[in-house]
């Protein structure tokens, strides 16, 4: 299977400290409604640090059900154990996930040979396919080429969530992996960017509120339209990196609140967005062509 086009990092919906099952479900419709080639629940945007094991799995076959096959499933697992990582994988396959995304081992710090023998160690437990994914702003610790390109010849290693910020490093990524080794861009911004050198696409948090820009970007640069999909980006850039106005979810869920598609709650220890941010990103909101409050679609 190719992993290709753009993958919601989906946001987790709380009521009053709960997850709200009801706004889960209308989520994953809202996606794929909207052309979104995957979801992704229980990533770092959907707060998964947070979720209890039953949360998590919860959330999980929740996504799965409602996807009801109409798009992959990859489901986040990762942790900086690699027992409880273990568990996590094998459980998201019983539960009918077509892939799991995995976290570099955050605060361990392991070095090189640590990261290689955790995933390896994932990979001797389950043969389910699994998403790397490099994140060093959250984990402390980057994930070189070189140890990607050792990880990507275990047959059940099929792509990498590459967030690192850096283009050669994506590059040197797709220089040295094979052709079915997909790098799928980890920060909005940069999708284009890394598409241009050879990634094949993003798990985008974005997404979440303005999912339909983000598919027809990635297809129109997987059809050659690099010029529509250059338009696109432009177009959805200042929207980008209003995602980033406050800590990764707390911007996207305060968008998902104001346009109506959920509530806006995070938790502990994330707090509310402060009234000067949340102006800016209202007005970000309103200046984009793709964002609508849900009465207005």
């Amino acid at each position: 299977m190719s992993y290709a086009g753009s993958y919601v990092a989906l946001i987790t919906p709380f009521t009053k400290g709960q997850v709200d099952e009801k706004q889960l479900r209308s989520l994953v419709d809202f996606q794929i409604e909207n052309g979104t080639n995957g979801i992704v629940p229980c990533g770092t945007t959907g707060e998964a640090a947070t979720m209890s094991e039953d949360e998590q799995f919860r959330v999980i076959g929740i996504v799965i059900d409602q996807v009801r096959g109409r798009v992959p499933v990859i489901a986040g697992t990762g942790t900086n154990d690699t027992a409880k990582t273990s568990k996590y994988t094998k459980h998201a396959k019983e539960l009918g996930a077509n892939a799991a995304l995995i976290v570099t081992p955050y605060y361990n710090k392991p070095t090189a040979e640590g990261q290689y023998q955790h995933y390896r160690a994932i990979t001797e437990a389950t043969d389910l396919p699994i998403v790397l994914y490099n994140v060093p702003g959250r984990t402390a610790i980057n994930m070189a080429p070189e140890t990607v390109v050792r990880l990507s010849m275990i047959r059940t290693i099929v792509a990498i969530k590459e967030a690192s910020g850096s283009i050669d490093q994506s590059s040197q990524i797709v220089n040295e992996t094979a052709a079915d080794f997909d790098v799928l861009s980890g920060d909005d911004s940069l999708t284009l960017p890394i598409m241009s050198v050879g990634g094949k696409g993003v798990i985008s948090v974005v997404a979440n509120v303005a999912p339909k820009p983000m598919a027809e970007m990635t297809a129109a640069f997987l059809s050659g339209d690099a010029a529509r999909a250059r338009d696109i980006h432009l177009r959805v850039f200042d929207l980008c990196r209003a995602m980033f106005l406050d800590n990764n979810p707390i911007a996207v869920k305060t968008a998902a609140g104001l346009l109506g598609l959920c509530s806006d709650e995070v938790r502990l220890p994330l707090t509310a967005m402060g009234e000067g941010n949340r102006k800016k990103l209202a007005e970000v909101l309103a200046a984009c062509s793709y964002t609508h409050p849900v009465g207005a679609r």
